[in-house]
Formats: C-alpha cells, sequence, structure tokens
C-alpha cells in the first residue's frame, strides 16, 4: 500500500511538472522572434553600442577640463642659497588657475554632431533587429518547407509500398510483368534517399535557427505547425512610403547626413579664435600678497589648411546625401522586385492548390484502377504518382515563397506588416 501511495505521488508530481514545463519554442516564428529579442548577441551588441553613442553627448558638449599652472620663480634667491622647491623659500611662486573656452556655437554644434552620431547608432541597432528577425523568419520558412516536405516524402514511401505490394501481387497472379515490382521497388528506394537529404536539412535548419537563438545547436525545437497568415492586399505606393518612413538604413543615413551638415558648419565655424581665461595669484614667502589675471586667443593664420578642412566637410555632405539617395532608389527597386515575387508566388499557389493537385489526385485514382484492371502500364502509375508529389511540393514552394517575400518586405520597411 505504502508503494502504491509512493508511485501516485511520483506520479502525480511528474504530470505537475510536465503540466508546467513551457513549450518548446519554433510552432511559429512568434516564438523564435521572442527569443531572438531578449537572446540574440548580434542585437544587445548594436544595443550597447547605441547606449555608449548616447553617452558621448554630453561629453561632447562640455567645457575643456581647467588647468594648473605653478610657476616658481628665483628658487636660489639671487644665488643666496641651494635651489629649493618650497613656495614659501623662492622668491615668487605664481599659481595659474586656466579655463579654455571654444569660440561660441562650437560645443553646440560638438553636441550636435555627437547627438547626429547617437541617432545613426540608435538606428543601427534598429536595422540590427529588422536583419536578425528576417533571418529568423527565413529560417522558419525553410523549417517549415522542409518539414512538410519530409512529411510528404513519408507519406510517398509508404504509397510506393502500397504499389509495390499491389504490383508483386499481380505479378504473383501472372497479370504483370516482374518489372513492375522492380520499378515500384526502385522508385521507394530514391524516395527513401530524398528522405535522407530531406532530414539532414531539417537537422541544418534546427542547428541554423538555434545559432540565432544563442541556444546549443542540438537543443530541441518544436515542429513547426503554420505560417503567418498573408496580408490581404499590398499596396506598392503606401508601402514605399512606409519604406521612406521607417527603413532603419534609411534613418541612419539621414542622420549622417545631419551629421556632415553640422561637421561643415563647425568646419567654418573654425575660421575664429578659441580663447583662454585665467585667474593667477602670486606668492611671496608665506602671503599672496597680488593677483593677475589673464586671456589668451588663439590666431587662426592658417586659413590655407582651414580652407582645405571647409571643402573636405563640404564633399563630406554631398556624398553622405548622395548614398541617402542611392540608397533610397536601391531599396525602392528591392522592394518592387519583391513584390512582384509575392504575386507570382500567390498566383502559383492558386494554380497549384485549384488545378494541378486536383488533376493529379484525379489522373493518379485513373491510373491505379486502369492499372488493377490491366488497361494502363506501370509507368502510367507511377508518373501519377509522380505528378502529385509535384504539385505538393510545387505548392509547398509557393507557400514559402511568399513568406519568404513577406520577410523580405518587412525588412526593408523596417517593421511587422
Amino acid at each position: 500500500m505504502k508503494r502504491a501511495t509512493i508511485a501516485l505521488a511520483a506520479g502525480f508530481f511528474g504530470l505537475a511538472t510536465i503540466a508546467t514545463a513551457e513549450p518548446l519554442p519554433g510552432a511559429d516564428v512568434e516564438s523564435l522572434l521572442a527569443i531572438a529579442r531578449e537572446a540574440s548577441p548580434d542585437l544587445r551588441g548594436s544595443r550597447l553600442e547605441a547606449e555608449a553613442a548616447r553617452e558621448r553627448v554630453g561629453s561632447a558638449g562640455a567645457l575643456p577640463d581647467p588647468f594648473l599652472r605653478i610657476e616658481l620663480e628665483n628658487i636660489t634667491r639671487n644665488d643666496t642659497r641651494s635651489p629649493t622647491l618650497a613656495p614659501s623659500q623662492v622668491g615668487e611662486t605664481k599659481y595659474l588657475l586656466a579655463q579654455p573656452l571654444p569660440f561660441w556655437g562650437k560645443r553646440d554644434l560638438r553636441r550636435d554632431i555627437a547627438a547626429a552620431e547617437a541617432e545613426q547608432a540608435g538606428n543601427r541597432a534598429v536595422e540590427a533587429w529588422v536583419e536578425v528577425a528576417a533571418r529568423i523568419k527565413l529560417l522558419y520558412v525553410q523549417y517549415w518547407q522542409t518539414d512538410h516536405s519530409l512529411r510528404i516524402a513519408r507519406e510517398n514511401i509508404a504509397l510506393a509500398g502500397q504499389l509495390e505490394r499491389i504490383a508483386q501481387a499481380r505479378y504473383a497472379g501472372g497479370l504483370a510483368a516482374q518489372q513492375d515490382a522492380i520499378r515500384a521497388q526502385v522508385e521507394r528506394s530514391q524516395l527513401e534517399s530524398e528522405q535522407v537529404v530531406l532530414e539532414t536539412d531539417l537537422r541544418r535548419a534546427t542547428t541554423q535557427i538555434n545559432a540565432l537563438l544563442a541556444r546549443p545547436p542540438t537543443a530541441p525545437l518544436a515542429a513547426p505547425a503554420a505560417l503567418r497568415p498573408l496580408p490581404p492586399g499590398l499596396d506598392a505606393t503606401a508601402l514605399g512610403e512606409r519604406l521612406r518612413r521607417a527603413n532603419p538604413q534609411l534613418a541612419a543615413e539621414a542622420a549622417r547626413v545631419d551629421g556632415a551638415d553640422k561637421s561643415r558648419e563647425l568646419a567654418y565655424r573654425n575660421r575664429y579664435p578659441d580663447f583662454i581665461v585665467g585667474i593667477q595669484p602670486i606668492q611671496m614667502q608665506n602671503s599672496v600678497d597680488a593677483w593677475n589675471l589673464m586671456f589668451e586667443m588663439s590666431i587662426p593664420l592658417q586659413q590655407g589648411a582651414r580652407r582645405s578642412q571647409e571643402r573636405e566637410a563640404e564633399r563630406m555632405l554631398e556624398a553622405a546625401a548622395a548614398r541617402r539617395e542611392a540608397l533610397g532608389h536601391r531599396l525602392a527597386g528591392e522592394l518592387g522586385g519583391t513584390l512582384a515575387g509575392l504575386d507570382a508566388a500567390r498566383a502559383t499557389e492558386r494554380i497549384a492548390r485549384e488545378r494541378l493537385l486536383p488533376q493529379a489526385e484525379l489522373t493518379f485514382r485513373s491510373a491505379l484502377a486502369g492499372y488493377e484492371t490491366g488497361k494502363v502500364d506501370f509507368a502510367t502509375v507511377l508518373d501519377a504518382q509522380r505528378q502529385i508529389r509535384n504539385a505538393r511540393l510545387g505548392l509547398l514552394r509557393a507557400q514559402a515563397g511568399q513568406q519568404a517575400s513577406l520577410a523580405e518586405i518587412e525588412r526593408l520597411i523596417g517593421e511587422e506588416l
């Protein structure tokens, strides 16, 4: 009785553990994205770089550190004693406390340049997430397609086994040639070889997904259950507007242009001098009995060098603007091509689902019935079986192609649809 009670309690706690265990990721792409947001080292590195860039904004506009200078004059007291470094024993000690002051507006421009660089780093962090999410979506599509292709392969292997048994039965009854049974065996062997390849591809996809999620390569994943629903209709003009507004690469290039513009302004502002102001108490023996004020100004005489710097800043601004324009055109072209691919995949899926697959199934049933009655040969049956397999695989490819196009569109516009 005691043993039965212990076994019952162990079983209860075991069931409780199973019930409370978190489900494996991989059933849908959202479960993978949720892990990647927290665990992706690429994303974490980009976020930390963005935080570091934001910290530089405050220091970029700060005043330079003041400096202290101490001058010991007449350390031998007119050669009346040995040299000394004691301030009260020398002829005179001057203490200079000075503060460098950039020309008006330079600090603000340096702060603006650092802010533009921080904005670039922030957009690079967003871009890193967009890229990681796109890779996960594409890998999930591959994972889903391989898994479903493997299911089709196993179903075809079972079907090939049935055809082999039918061919052997007809051969045993003298209704078919031995060649039919041999061809059925060959067909089954080829399908089993395809199964091995697909199983390898499935393990490879699992390993790649785990790598993006910073999980062990052999960590288990749930079987892919479903794909994301596709938007009913996509307007190219509206997507183009969203691309220009939300694409992180374009935003980073816009911040680069802004930073280059501020750098150009700073280059022109360097035509003006910087200053140093200070106060200088003078100690004689044990008391301070005099005070000086100090003002220092740089003299910007090297105008040739400054003109070169100004022209450099101008060219850098023009180059940044050109890169932003070129990137906008390239991304718009990629968006148009991806939309065309999505439309083609949708049309292909519709044809495969509504026409090819029903026709192939009807052809196979007719060929199988004809073979059993001796009206058609075995080659016709195998060809009909291959047509079904190709139609089902074509349907999977079309569905996967749509999901890949959807992931690419979301990568280009920088946000979810």
